[in-house]
C-alpha cells in the first residue's frame, strides 16, 4: 500500500515534500498535524511562568523552553505512536482513522514499536536535562501515558484521562525551575485538565457516530446534543482553577490578563456545532491560541 495523507492532516506541507518511504513514518508521528505539540508544549510554559524564582534571568527559561518544545515534539509523537498500535483495529473501521499508517498496513507494528522506542529515549535525554525533580515527575507520567488508549474501551471519559496526560508538562515546567511544584502549578495543572476534557470533547464529535458503530466511548458521546452546556463548564472550571492559580501564585490584577482566554473560550461555545466536523475540528485547533493566552497572565506571578 501507498502513503495516505489523514483527513485533517495539514492540506500541503513538508511532510509530503519527503521521500516516500519516509513519509509514513512522519504521518504515524503527526509531525503532518503539530497542533497536539503545541497543546503538550503550553502547560509546559505555565508551569515554568508561575513556578518561577524571583530574578530567573530570560537566558534561562529560553533554554529551558527550548528543551519543552523539543521534549513536547518528541513524546507528543511517541504518544501517537503508542496509540497507533494499541488502536490499530479499531481506527481501520472508523472512516477518519482509517488511512493511519499502522491501520492501513503502510507501517508494520514491528516498525512502529522501534520507531517509539527510538522517540523515547530522545525524550529521555531531554528530560536528564532538567533536574531530579522533575525528571522523577515526568518519569511519573509514563502510567498515564500507557493508559490513555484503553480509556475509550472503558469510560465515558477518556477526554478527562488525556486531560491528566497532555497537561503534566505544567508540573514537569514548575519543578524544572523551581525544584518543587508550588500549589500555583497544580491548580493550573487542574486548569489544564478541564480545558482539555472541553478541546478534546469537541475533537470527539468528529467521531461520534463511527465511535457509537464500533463501541467506542467518549465524552461527545456521552454528553450529546448537551455537549455545549458541558464545553462551556468545563472551560469555566479551567479559567476558574487558572484564576485561584494566579492569585496564590501573586498574580494580583494581573490575573484580569485571563480575559483574552476566556473571550476565545467563549468564542468557541458559541460557534460551535457539533453536527460539522470541519467546524469541531477548525475550533479544537484554535487552542493553540487558547495555551498562549493561559500563559500570558503567568508573567504577572
Amino acid at each position: 500500500m501507498t502513503d495516505q495523507k489523514t483527513p485533517d492532516a495539514a492540506p500541503e506541507g513538508w511532510v509530503d515534500r519527503m521521500p516516500s518511504k519516509v513519509r509514513p513514518y512522519l504521518r504515524l508521528m503527526r509531525a503532518d498535524r503539530p497542533v497536539g505539540m503545541w497543546l503538550l508544549f503550553w502547560p509546559c510554559i505555565w508551569g515554568s511562568l508561575i513556578a518561577r524564582p524571583d530574578g530567573t534571568s530570560p537566558q534561562t527559561l529560553y533554554g529551558y523552553w527550548l528543551l519543552f518544545l523539543i521534549g513536547a515534539y518528541v513524546m507528543r509523537s511517541a504518544g501517537c505512536v503508542y496509540n497507533d498500535i494499541v488502536d490499530r483495529d479499531i481506527d481501520a473501521k472508523v472512516a477518519r482513522t482509517a488511512s493511519r499508517p499502522v491501520a492501513a498496513g503502510i507501517v508494520s507494528v514491528r516498525s512502529a514499536w522501534l520507531l517509539l522506542v527510538g522517540l523515547s529515549l530522545i525524550g529521555l535525554v531531554v528530560l536528564l536535562q532538567l533536574g531530579l525533580v522533575a525528571i522523577l515527575t515526568g518519569m511519573a507520567s509514563l502510567a498515564l501515558v500507557a493508559g490513555y488508549p484503553f480509556m475509550k474501551r472503558i469510560t465515558w471519559w477518556p477526554q478527562a484521562w488525556l486531560g491528566l496526560t497532555f497537561n503534566w508538562g505544567a508540573l514537569v515546567g514548575a519543578a524544572t525551575l523551581a525544584g518543587t511544584i508550588p500549589m500555583s502549578a497544580v491548580l493550573y495543572y487542574a486548569a489544564g485538565l478541564f480545558w482539555t476534557l472541553g478541546y478534546d470533547t469537541i475533537y470527539a464529535h468528529q467521531d461520534r457516530e463511527d465511535d457509537a458503530l464500533v463501541g467506542v466511548k467518549s465524552s461527545a458521546r456521552r454528553l450529546g446534543d448537551a455537549s455545549k452546556k458541558g464545553i462551556a463548564i468545563f472551560y469555566g472550571i479551567a479559567l476558574m482553577l487558572a484564576a485561584t492559580g494566579l492569585l496564590v501564585a501573586g498574580a494580583g490584577w494581573g490575573t484580569l490578563w485571563l480575559l483574552p482566554a476566556s473571550a476565545h473560550m467563549a468564542w468557541q461555545v458559541a460557534t460551535l456545532d457539533i453536527n460539522d466536523g470541519h467546524r469541531c475540528l477548525m475550533l479544537f485547533k484554535s487552542n493553540v491560541w487558547t495555551g498562549l493566552l493561559f500563559a500570558l497572565p503567568c508573567l504577572a506571578a
